[in-house]
């Protein structure tokens, strides 16, 4: 229902008296004009109709009444359709709200599950690079430290370089210039003389060693893995490959 909007001190039944009120004075207007509008040849006289009575009947005041009474249905009727209205707009507001909310939720939830799986993938990769690196680590290769071991480990080098050779090739010099000896040195011929002596495996002096020197292997002539593969390296730019030596060189 809706809140009494009279004036402070005044109450809905002094209203309704001043609308009834009203009412009869229309009422006695009407009576009055009727009165006037009688004609002249008519018996009666000005002071008969000031000093005849208005009565209003029974039925004109049940009739005065009842529209005073439709007016205030309708007024009440108004007043609690804009209630509803107003009650179902606000409805709408707070289930909007309340929408945004669940959105808004559902979004932050969806940021936070792609930032946990993001996180999860990067330590899942992480994990797979430490394993791969344990399983590298693990498979690295190891030689023989003997003759075989040697060579095997001087072609892989040179492979990795793009020197020509062959096994057969480096063991076949290798046997002929110093019988397999890494500590093995030419005393005796033109090179010791000029006191540049031949050493190691493949009997290299020192300039052409340091020319012929590989990177990744020990700067050592005596070294036997470095010794091998600086002379693949210097008898691959002289004659093609080790493979083409078949003497001195």
């Amino acid at each position: 229902m809706p809140k009494n909007t009279a004036t402070p001190g005044h109450s809905r039944t002094s209203a309704r008296t001043r609308k009834l009120a009203i009412a009869g004075a229309a009422t006695l207007s009407a009576a009055a004009l009727a009165f006037t509008l009688v004609p002249g040849d008519a018996q009666t006289t000005s002071e008969a109709v000031t000093a005849a009575p208005v009565v209003f009947s029974q039925e004109q005041l049940k009739d005065v009444k009842a529209s005073v009474t439709d007016q205030l249905a309708g007024a009440t009727v108004k007043a609690e359709a804009a209630a509803a209205k107003k009650k179902a707009a606000d409805a709408a507001a707070a289930k909007a709200a309340a929408q945004k909310k669940a959105a808004a939720k559902k979004a932050a939830a969806k940021k936070a599950a792609a930032k946990a799986a993001k996180a999860r993938a990067a330590k899942e990769a992480a994990s797979r690079s430490a394993k791969r690196a344990a399983i590298k680590k693990a498979a690295v290769k190891t030689y023989a430290n003997n003759l075989d071991g040697w060579i095997k480990e001087s072609l892989d080098i040179m492979k990795s370089k793009g020197i020509p050779g062959s096994y057969n090739g480096l063991y076949r010099n290798i046997m002929r210039e110093s019988s397999g000896n890494p500590n093995a040195i030419n005393n005796w011929d033109i090179n010791a003389i000029n006191g540049v002596p031949s050493i190691g495996l493949l009997q290299v002096i020192k300039p052409t060693f340091d020319a012929y020197h590989v990177s990744g292997t020990v700067h050592s002539q005596y070294d036997p893995v470095a010794n091998i593969t600086a002379a693949a390296n210097y008898a691959a730019d002289r004659y093609g490959s080790i493979d083409n030596v078949n003497g001195a060189y």
